[in-house]
């Protein structure tokens, strides 16, 4: 199963403030597995435009073996580059809400703050 925690500020019970996701969703075989292949996409693909919107690095820790992902917003943003950001982030939750809505044996989304 592919666990996901969505962290939000204690301040601003809106705005993410990173994301771990930590797993396999084990829905197919290695290179087939569908659960797994969306999950990738729509959070790497979300840390990408995060990076090319803000000039930014984020800090991210991936594992060789794909089972493991953690993000962290990059320091320093402007007001304008963080409400991009946010709606990236958000549109992040809502992509990863339908996976889960359609696969819920393989995929979990928790959120803490």
């Amino acid at each position: 199963m592919i666990n996901i925690v969505i962290t939000k500020s204690s301040i601003d019970s809106e705005r993410i403030t990173s994301f771990t996701m930590e797993g396999h969703a084990n829905f197919a075989e290695h290179g087939q597995d569908i659960v797994c292949a969306g999950a990738s996409a729509v959070s790497i693909g979300t840390i990408n435009a995060i990076e090319e919107i803000t000039g930014k690095e984020p800090v991210v820790y991936q594992s060789p073996d794909g089972g493991f992902l953690h993000f962290e917003l990059p320091e320093s943003l402007s007001e304008k580059e963080d409400e991009q950001v946010q709606l990236l982030l958000k549109g992040m939750v809502v992509s990863l809400e339908t996976i889960q809505q359609d696969y819920k044996k393989y995929m979990k989304l928790t959120f803490k703050q």
